[in-house]
């Protein structure tokens, strides 16, 4: 049974930071390669960031230069480091296994202008 445990939302001020933690069990995490999502209110859930198995990346162009993932397959976990934080980043934000339906629950991230 796979399982995700999101944490690190939370409300910031633009500008800010946050650091985003997604632990996934059930999963030959090290094989994995893995997205974060983000779903604002109203619209689709986008694709923001996405790191291969071999660690290489992705960006969507409204986060690239301001966010970072990484992953630490010693702890099954994936990270989404965001910086400068702008009101428009606010969503929920998702991991996922790529190339799978296996979603974790979502963590809010709400920035304040």
């Amino acid at each position: 049974q796979v399982q995700f445990v999101e944490s690190g939302g939370g409300l910031v001020q633009a500008g800010g930071s946050l650091r985003l933690s997604c632990v996934i069990s059930g999963i030959t995490f090290t094989l994995s390669n893995m997205g974060w999502y983000r779903q604002a209110p109203g619209k689709q859930r986008e694709l923001v960031a996405f790191i291969h198995s071999g660690e290489s990346t992705n960006y969507a162009d409204s986060v690239k230069g301001r966010f970072t993932i990484s992953r630490d397959n010693a702890k099954n976990t994936v990270y989404l480091e965001m910086n400068s934080l702008k009101p428009e980043d606010t969503a929920v934000y998702y991991c996922k296994v790529w190339g799978s339906d296996y979603w974790g629950q979502g963590t809010q991230v709400t920035v304040s202008s």
